[in-house]
């Protein structure tokens, strides 16, 4: 029998989640998934010799009647083809599926790549506010891809921003982010300082590159910064190195995935820096008040994300209620 299915593209997830809502809905989400609201496995990864990316399978189910009516069965079947930033597409291709946890019915497909985009930068906002120094204001952003300006976005949600430098590969990639994200803020870019000038004036450090090692080192951080690093999602890739990932104190989306996933904690581990139990704060403890985040403006805290799949489908079925509350989306016969 055909039943109604919700359908959203880029466009339509976008328009339908503004960047300060979807922070507040992480928060509420880190909370419920401290709580045992969520329950997330972690994801599968499938290397194909046959192909030239991966594909990832991130399943998740949640029950949070605040966000959607019903417990929903949720993943997000997402590639990742690095090679894509070449072709001027976005390497996160793929889509979110939400499924009925009563009756199994499929609920809903909303494109993967924005929903990405806007629930990882909506973290990286909440691990900001949680964790950067109120009075921090000066950011180095490394990289200028299509993840870097939502990460840019999110981090000036939550603190008023005063100078950004942005550190990529190439001055031509930098001042193409830069015509693109000045409209976005209200303070200047610059792109002219290598890197360990940039750090140096910073309070604020987020990595969102594809690069497989290491693009921030120990040695440049000044005290009381805050780091986000959230290029790296696999073992095989990292952007901080090891000095660091023991220098600061370690928060992250979730220990298991971390302690299986994480190319930054796994290296550490194997050239020493860290021992594999080292303690590792979840940001839902944060958010509950059961760990405390900053402890004092000396600190250099990190918090390292994977991105966890309940994250895509926590924003997915909040589309989907505003859908049924609104009529905002589409609907197609299944």
């Amino acid at each position: 029998m055909e039943h109604s299915v919700y359908v959203a593209n880029a466009d339509e997830v976008f328009g339908g989640l503004e960047l300060g809502a979807a922070i507040e809905l992480m928060r509420q989400g880190f909370a419920a998934l401290q709580q045992g609201r969520i329950d997330q496995p972690l994801r599968t990864i499938v290397r194909s010799p046959l192909a030239s990316g991966f594909l990832g399978m991130m399943p998740a189910c949640i029950d949070l009647p605040e966000i959607y009516p019903e417990p929903l069965y949720g993943a997000k079947m997402g590639t990742l083809f690095p090679g894509n930033v070449r072709l001027g597409k976005d390497p996160h291709q793929g889509c979110v599926l939400l499924m009925s946890a009563h009756t199994g019915e499929t609920r809903a497909i909303l494109d993967a790549s924005s929903v990405t985009a806007l629930r990882t930068a909506a973290v990286t906002g909440l691990a900001t506010d949680l964790l950067a120094r109120p009075d921090a204001s000066v950011l180095t952003l490394f990289g200028g891809g299509h993840q870097a300006l939502w990460q840019l976005r999110a981090v000036a949600q939550v603190r008023p921003l005063s100078k950004v430098f942005v550190v990529t590969r190439s001055p031509e990639s930098a001042r193409q982010f830069v015509y693109e994200a000045q409209p976005y803020l209200n303070c200047a870019l610059h792109v002219d300082v290598t890197a360990a000038q940039a750090v140096a004036q910073s309070d604020l450090i987020v990595t969102a590159t594809s690069s497989a090692t290491p693009v921030l080192q120990h040695d440049w951080l000044r005290p009381g910064t805050h780091v986000t690093a959230m290029g790296s999602s696999t073992p095989a890739s990292r952007e901080l190195d090891g000095p660091t990932m023991a220098v600061g104190r370690l928060f992250v989306d979730r220990a298991q995935s971390t302690r299986s996933e994480s190319g930054e904690f796994l290296d550490a581990c194997r050239e020493g820096w860290l021992s594999t139990d080292a303690e590792l704060t979840e940001l839902g403890a944060v958010v509950l008040g059961q760990s405390p985040g900053r402890l004092d403006s000396e600190e250099i805290t990190i918090f390292k994300s994977l991105g966890l799949a309940f994250e895509d489908v926590l924003t997915a079925a909040a589309l989907l209620n505003r859908h049924v509350r609104e009529g905002h989306g589409r609907l197609v016969e299944l």
